[in-house]
C-alpha cells in the first residue's frame, strides 16, 4: 500500500526548489537528503503544465513526472518545507511537478514505538464493534481534525459516522484481532 507523505506545491525561487505540503509526522526523516521518493501516477491536476518551457528543451517535448525523485536538499523556511530534487534545476521544471503526490510503501514504514499510536493504514478496514461484540461497521478512513482524529465508520446500511479517536470512546484497538472496540455515547452514531 502506498502512503502519501507529501504533495508538491509551488516552486520557490529560480533554481528548481519546490514547497511541499507535509503529510507525515516525521518530515526530517522522510525528506532527508538522499531519500528516494516515489511519485503517485496521475497525481498532477489537469491545470498543471504538461511540459517544461525551458528554452534548452526541444519544442513540444512534454515533461513527464519521473516515477521516483531523489532529494538533494531539504529545509524548513518560514514554516514551509522546501525541497530540491536531483535533476530539477529550474523554476519551469519545478512548476511541472506541482500537485504531484510523494509516496512511500507501507512495508518501508516502521511501526510506531508507542503502543497507543497507529498509522492510518493500520486502522483502515478494521471491524468496529461495541464492548459487547455488536458489529457497528468498519473503519473507512481517518480524518485528522484540529481537536482530535476521527474514525470514519462505514455503517452496514451504507451511511457513515464520525467517531472521535479518544480513549473515552475508543478504549481498545486490537490490530491482531482486526477490530476496534468503540463505546459510543448515546446518539453519536445517529448524527
Amino acid at each position: 500500500m502506498q502512503l502519501v507523505i507529501g504533495r508538491i506545491g509551488k516552486p520557490h525561487g529560480v533554481r528548481g526548489e519546490v514547497t511541499v505540503e507535509v503529510r507525515t509526522d516525521e518530515p526530517e526523516a522522510r525528506f532527508a537528503p538522499g531519500t528516494v521518493l516515489r511519485t503517485e501516477p496521475g497525481a498532477r491536476p489537469p491545470s498543471a503544465p504538461a511540459h517544461s518551457t525551458d528554452p534548452a528543451d526541444e519544442p513540444g517535448v512534454p515533461f513527464r513526472v519521473p516515477a521516483e525523485l531523489t532529494i538533494e536538499e531539504s529545509r524548513f523556511h518560514q514554516g514551509r518545507m522546501l525541497i530540491a530534487f536531483d535533476g530539477i534545476l529550474d523554476r519551469n521544471t519545478a512548476e511541472a511537478l506541482r500537485g504531484t503526490l510523494l509516496v512511500v510503501d507501507s512495508a518501508d514504514v516502521d511501526p510506531p514505538d508507542d503502543p497507543e499510536e497507529f498509522h492510518d493504514h493500520q486502522l483502515v478496514g478494521l471491524a468496529v464493534v461495541t464492548p459487547a461484540g455488536e458489529r457497528l461497521g468498519e473503519v473507512a478512513r481517518i480524518d485528522h481534525a484540529p481537536s482530535s482524529d476521527l474514525l470514519v465508520l462505514r455503517r452496514p446500511e451504507g451511511r457513515t459516522a464520525l467517531i472521535p479517536f479518544v480513549r473515552a470512546i475508543v478504549p481498545e484497538v486490537d490490530l491482531a484481532g482486526g477490530r476496534v472496540i468503540v463505546d459510543p455515547p448515546a446518539g453519536l452514531l445517529d448524527l
